[in-house]
Order: C-alpha cells, then sequence, then structure tokens
C-alpha cells in the first residue's frame, strides 16, 4: 500500500546549538525532534492523510476511546548512523509485524508493512540531523497507533490514528554494561492466559509500574513476573530475560503471555550462529535457583530494544537472592552484545540481512 505524504515543516525547529546541546547528552526519552508523523484510518476509508508535520501537541477530544478504554498499541526501533554518515534502521519488517499482531489483540487496524517502513523512512528523512553520531548513541524511534473517535461505547474505534515520534537515545542504563540485580514479583503479574501478555501494548506496562517501585525501593533495577501459577519466568518489565548454561546452552521463557522481542530473537539467532544450542520453553524458578546452586547456570541477562542486553547479577525477593549481586558481567552475555551493536552500527557483517537503509552517506 502506498499513500502520498505531505509534507509541512517546523516553522520553530531547534537551532544548531540546541540541537547539538541536546545529542551531547540525550538521555532517553527526553528530547523529541522537530517533526512527527500522523496516518489517519476510518472504518469506511481505511488509510488516508499520511503526513510529516511539526512534533506538538495532541488536539484530542475528552471523549476519545484511547483515554476510557486504553485501545492503543506502540513499538520501539532506533536509527543507528554509521562511520560514513548513512543511517539505517534494524529489522524494520519485524516491529512491522509485531504491530499488526498486537493491532489484531486489541481490536486496531493493521497497518500493511510497506506503510509502517515508509512512515519511519519519511521521518527519519526530515529529522536526520537528530540521529546521533559516534558511540553507541541512536535516535529512538516510537510508532504508536491510538483510539480517537469519540465514543463512550465500549466497542472497538471506528477512527484511529497511527504516529512515529523520534527521541535522540543514549544508554537506558545510565550505568553503561553494568549487571544489575532485579527483583521477582510474587505479589503482582504482568499478564495471563488469554490476556495481551504477548501484545506490545501500554495496559502491560502500566501494570509493572508499582512492582517496578517495589523493585526500585529494594535497590533492583528492573522487576521480573512469574506466570500466574508462580512457577515459571514470564518477563521482566520492559525487557525479556535469557539464562546461559554452563555447557553454553541459552535458555529462555516461552509462553503466550510473553512479547515475542525483536532482540531477543535476534540474540538468540546471533548465538546459534557461534555454535550455541538456544531453547525456547518454559522454564521454573526452581531451575534457575538450582542451576545457580549446582553451577549449571552461569549467566543471565535482560535484552529489549532500548537497552540492547543488560547482565543480570542477581535475582532478588523478600525470601531470597539468587546469584551473587557482585558478579561481573559474563562473556557470553557481552560477546553476543558486541556482535549485535557491531551488526547495528555497520562494524560487523551483517549476514542475515537484517539492516534496512534509510538515508545515504554524506
Amino acid at each position: 500500500m502506498t499513500l502520498e505524504f505531505a509534507l509541512t515543516r517546523s516553522e520553530r525547529p531547534a537551532s544548531d546549538e540546541a540541537r547539538a546541546a541536546v545529542l551531547a547528552a540525550p538521555g532517553f526519552g527526553k528530547h523529541f525532534t522537530d517533526h512527527m508523523v500522523s496516518i489517519d484510518w476510518t472504518v469506511d476509508g481505511g488509510w488516508h492523510d499520511a503526513r510529516v508535520e511539526p512534533y506538538g501537541p495532541l488536539a484530542i477530544d475528552p471523549a476519545s476511546a484511547v483515554l476510557h478504554y486504553g485501545q492503543e498499541i506502540f513499538e520501539g526501533m532506533k536509527a543507528y548512523r554509521r562511520a560514513d554518515g548513512s543511517v539505517w534502521t534494524f529489522r524494520p519488517d519485524q516491529n512491522a509485524k509485531r504491530m499488526q499482531r498486537s493491532a489484531a489483540r486489541l481490536a486496531l487496524p493493521q497497518i500493511p508493512e510497506e506503510l509502517f517502513l515508509e512512515a519511519v523512512r519519511r521521518l527519519v528523512e526530515v529529522d536526520e540531523a537528530w540521529v546521533p553520531e559516534g558511540g553507541e548513541d541512536s535516535l529512538y524511534l516510537r510508532p504508536f497507533m491510538i483510539a480517537n473517535e469519540v465514543f463512550l461505547g465500549v466497542r472497538a474505534a471506528q477512527t484511529v490514528r497511527f504516529m512515529v515520534i523520534a527521541s535522540p537515545a543514549g544508554p537506558y542504563f545510565t550505568g553503561g554494561v553494568q549487571p544489575v540485580s532485579i527483583w521477582l514479583s510474587r505479589e503482582y503479574n504482568r499478564a495471563g492466559r488469554g490476556g495481551t501478555g504477548a501484545a506490545k501494548c501500554g495496559g502491560n506496562y502500566a501494570a509493572s509500574l508499582l512492582p517496578t517501585q517495589i523493585a526500585v525501593a529494594n535497590g533492583c533495577a528492573q522487576v521480573l513476573f512469574l506466570n500466574e501459577g508462580g512457577t515459571d519466568l514470564e518477563e521482566l518489565g520492559g525487557m525479556n530475560v535469557v539464562l546461559v548454561k554452563a555447557d553454553g546452552t541459552l535458555v529462555t521463557p516461552d509462553s503466550e503471555s510473553i512479547l515475542d522481542g525483536v532482540t531477543r530473537n535476534s540474540l538468540l539467532q546471533l548465538a546459534e550462529d557461534d555454535g550455541h544450542r538456544v531453547e525456547r520453553r518454559p522454564v521454573t524458578l526452581a531451575e534457575w535457583r538450582e542451576g545457580v546452586a549446582d553451577g549449571s547456570i552461569t549467566e543471565a541477562f535482560a535484552c529489549g530494544t532500548a537497552a540492547v542486553l543488560t547482565p543480570i547479577a542477581a535475582l532478588k525477593s523478600t525470601e531470597e537472592t539468587i546469584g551473587d549481586p557482585d558478579a561481573p558481567a559474563g562473556p557470553v552475555a557481552l560477546a553476543l552484545r558486541k556482535r549485535l551493536t557491531d551488526l547495528q552500527y555497520g562494524r560487523a557483517e551483517d549476514p542475515h540481512g537484517w539492516m534496512v537503509q534509510l538515508t545515504g552517506a554524506r
């Protein structure tokens, strides 16, 4: 599907000096580029009115469905500046497909893959100056979809808006690639059987915020959720989890309530490329506990678009600590992280053709 994109440039773009100051220390999700993409959808007219327009507040009716029933989904991806000045993104087809699956679960329209990618491309082209250079900074891209029909009845909305915004991003965890401790939530669940766990929707993240506050209060960087029965690992508040066994096998939890992580899938593929065995299956808390105790599990890490890969030193709860909070990052986790980031920034070969060019070399 192709649409013509109208372009309205911002009359008040950031000055070169202001933009340079942001790019020197972008943080994460604190600053936004000069423009955004909007595409409208109606049940009768389909996708239409594609536009790149100045970034700014939305005029939204107080009765819009998204404000009352949470009918919304989003994605997270990045644009990377290479040494020659060109800008690339990583596996956008997978983000587009996952957004389609999320849309189906939330009773939202599925945006065509080619329109999704074109929207990303158009925003990066007009705001290319915001893509950082050097290090491992990037331009974080946030495609999202909201139900904006003015209607308080409980049904799927008949008008929707798809948007893309962008934010220069530094490391998600400011301490760099340092192992973190995570908190085991026994009181709260992220999702359940038949729920929205496999969809990337705001409600799943909202449900994780209170447990995350508890985790931080206990000196941990993130929270890990279990399944409804309290026996199996699920995922963190915003990342997948992977265990590494002494024989080099990588094990990751698999269930219908876990988000299918693009970063996790990519890391596991790279691990297989390097000769590691990969297992996607239910993983019990007891397996982690006993594996650390007998030495059969030697590493653990969390992974996602924002943080890429973060080693896990210890899993803490009120009852126990699994692992050593002072443990260093493991060699498998560090090697996989380097493999992925080198590929994303064009420092290494891309054997699977995952990278997609958005703008040309300077």
